[in-house]
C-alpha cells in the first residue's frame, strides 16, 4: 500500500534516495524496484533487520534492476548522519506525527536534500485523525504515538519555513478512515470484533486484487475522507 506517487517525484534508475522512517520498508520496496539507490532510515534494529532481509531477498528473485542498490540504516531522525545536499528525493512517511520536535527533523530533511531535489511529507489528516483521537485515547496517547493532529496549511507553513516549496498536495487511503474510525470505537486492540474483521478481511482483499470498483471508490471519496495527506516538495536550485 504505497502512500506516495513516485512518478511525481522523478524516481528512477540511479536517484539518489533515502526514505526516513521507513518502518517496514513499503515505500523503500517501491523506490528499488525503480532502480534508485536507496536508504531505509529508521530507529527500530528489528524493522531495518526485516527489510535488510527483503532487499536481499528482492536481489535474489531479480525484482529489481541490476543497478538498483538499498541498504538499511539506524538511526535518529533528528540527526541524520549524511552531508548537506545529499540525495535527490527524500520521503517522511507517517513518522512527523510521532516527533516532538517535528521543526527539527523537517530541517534535518531539508538539510539533506540537493538543490532542485524532490520530498514527499505525508501524515494523517486532520479530521479523520480528529475522529479517531476523540473515539479512543489509547489510539494516540501511548509510548510512540502521535503527539500531534496536522492541518495541511500549518505542516506547508512548517516545511516552507525549513527553504521547502510545496508544489502540489494529494490525500490517500479513503477507505482505510472508516477501519480506524470501528477500531477506535470498540478497542483498538480488539481485532476479534466482527466488524472489525470483516473490514480488514476487505481491505485486504482490496490491496491483494485491486478491483476497478474499489479503486474507482477510493479515488472519488480521497478528497473527502482520505486518510492520508500528501505534500509534494522541492528544494529550490
Amino acid at each position: 500500500m504505497l502512500t506516495v506517487d513516485f512518478d511525481r517525484l522523478g524516481v528512477n534508475a540511479g536517484t539518489k534516495a533515502i526514505d526516513i522512517g521507513a518502518g517496514q520498508g513499503r515505500h523503500s520496496y517501491e523506490m528499488f524496484r525503480r532502480g534508485a539507490d536507496v536508504i531505509a532510515f529508521d530507529q527500530s534494529d528489528s524493522d531495518m533487520a526485516e527489510v535488510s532481509e527483503m532487499f536481499d531477498a528482492m536481489m535474489a528473485e531479480e525484482q529489481v534492476p541490476a543497478s538498483a542498490k538499498a541498504r538499511t540504516e539506524v538511526g535518529d531522525a533528528l540527526h541524520l548522519p549524511y552531508a548537506d545536499n545529499a540525495f535527490d528525493v527524500v520521503l517522511m512517511s507517517e513518522i512527523l506525527e510521532h516527533i516532538p520536535s517535528d521543526t527539527e527533523a523537517i530541517a534535518e530533511m531539508a538539510r539533506v536534500l540537493a538543490p532542485g531535489g524532490h520530498a514527499a511529507v505525508t501524515v494523517p489528516r486532520y479530521w479523520p485523525e480528529r475522529v479517531c483521537w476523540a473515539f479512543s485515547d489509547q489510539y494516540h496517547a501511548n509510548e510512540g504515538g502521535h503527539v500531534r493532529i496536522y492541518k495541511a496549511s500549518e505542516l506547508a507553513a512548517k516545511v516552507s519555513a525549513a527553504g521547502l516549496e510545496v508544489v502540489g498536495t494529494d490525500h490517500r487511503h479513503a477507505l482505510h478512515a472508516p477501519y480506524w474510525w470501528i477500531k477506535c470505537a470498540v478497542g483498538v486492540e480488539n481485532n476479534d470484533n466482527p466488524l472489525v474483521k470483516a473490514y480488514h478481511k476487505l481491505l485486504v482483499w482490496d490491496m491483494m486484487s485491486a478491483p476497478a470498483a474499489t479503486r474507482l471508490t477510493e479515488r472519488a471519496l480521497n478528497p473527502l475522507v482520505g486518510k492520508s495527506v500528501v505534500l509534494y516538495l522541492r528544494k529550490p536550485a
